[in-house]
């Protein structure tokens, strides 16, 4: 008995990315990572520092938002080898503000280093 239901015939599907049905969502996460140069790998590596760093002190306002910024910045470099001007920018607006921070902290000191600071 022959129906009229559609023939699908999937091959090999290995290093591939795709997605089935009305809502369906591919992403795609094989390939090689991002290229750091050494300014980056020195950046990200400060900003890990610090974000342990914080996690011993005593939380505030200040530092719950340094920590988000922080966050976003490792995020950015893991993604894409490098911090964009404006996440530099909102680093060192942040820091500016937690001067006490960085006279206290060896690795805020560090990120500023390499912001310029």
């Amino acid at each position: 008995m022959a129906t009229d239901e559609p023939n699908v015939s999937i091959g090999d599907v290995s290093h591939s990315t795709f997605a089935i049905g009305s809502h369906a969502r591919a992403e795609s996460h094989h390939g090689t990572a991002p290229q750091r140069d050494e300014a980056a790998e020195e950046l990200l590596k400060a900003v890990r520092e610090l974000r342990a760093d914080l996690a011993r002190v005593r939380s505030s306002e200040q530092t719950a938002a340094l920590d988000a910024a922080l966050a976003e910045t490792e995020d950015e470099i893991t993604r894409t080898g490098q911090a964009a001007p404006t996440r530099r920018e909102r680093l060192r607006e942040l820091l500016t503000d937690s001067q006490a921070l960085l006279s206290v902290l060896a690795s805020a000191g560090a990120v500023a280093g390499l912001l310029g600071m």
